[in-house]
């Protein structure tokens, strides 16, 4: 009998979108199905992807470098964790994947579409996250997150405007592939965000 692949959910929005707070929501709602799963992150999720993420988040380099390198990151990711999680039959969660390549390094950054379009072919070529969460806030909103937190990366330091284009990156990708992104609205209550989160995946579940 064949395994059943896993499904593959990940995480985006804005620094400051508050994303982070319901990953461990998610994969709890999950491991009580009983499904084993891998949670995760972008840049990182492996000891070469950490090393890559510090590079990446502290380090000023060439805007093609960074997109290099998070891409970089991602194919090993690929390779250690996220591949070898699906093909088990357990489902893997991502905080980031290569939407945020698209929404920071592309819409942010204003590296050319067809570049991270490239990239986004020769990494993973047939591989897409079965449901991509995208918490979506105003910027004002995302930036008193941020300001009220820790000590920020190079990214978290940008301004109104970069987040403005990140933002609308990630809004046109959703629109782009409508069939996998649900949008939240992260301005809501923790718990009346969870409750959307807990009826997208018991449909997913039930599938």
């Amino acid at each position: 009998m064949t395994q059943q692949r896993g499904k593959f959910i990940t995480f985006e929005g804005i620094d400051g979108a508050g994303k982070s707070t319901h990953i461990a929501f998610v994969s709890a709602h999950i491991q009580r199905a009983g499904i084993a799963l891998v949670s995760s992150r972008e840049p990182g999720g492996t000891p070469l992807g950490e090393k890559l993420r510090d590079l990446v988040l502290h380090e000023k380099m060439h805007l093609e470098t960074e997109a290099l390198l998070m891409f970089a990151s991602r194919r090993e990711h690929i390779a250690q964790v996220i591949a070898p999680a699906l093909a088990s039959g357990s489902w893997a969660l991502s905080d980031r994947f290569t939407d945020a390549s698209f929404a920071y390094q592309g819409g942010g950054r204003g590296l050319p579409l067809a570049k991270l379009d490239a990239l986004e072919q020769w990494v993973h070529p047939d591989l897409q996250p079965d449901l991509t969460f995208l918490f979506d806030v105003p910027l004002d909103v995302a930036r008193a997150r941020l300001d009220a937190t820790r000590e920020l990366d190079k990214f978290e330091q940008e301004q109104a405007d970069f987040f403005a284009a990140t933002r609308n990156e990630y809004l046109r990708r959703a629109a782009q592939f409508p069939q996998r992104f649900r949008i939240i609205d992260s301005t809501r209550s923790i718990a009346d965000i969870q409750a959307e989160l807990a009826t997208i995946l018991d449909a997913l579940l039930a599938a």
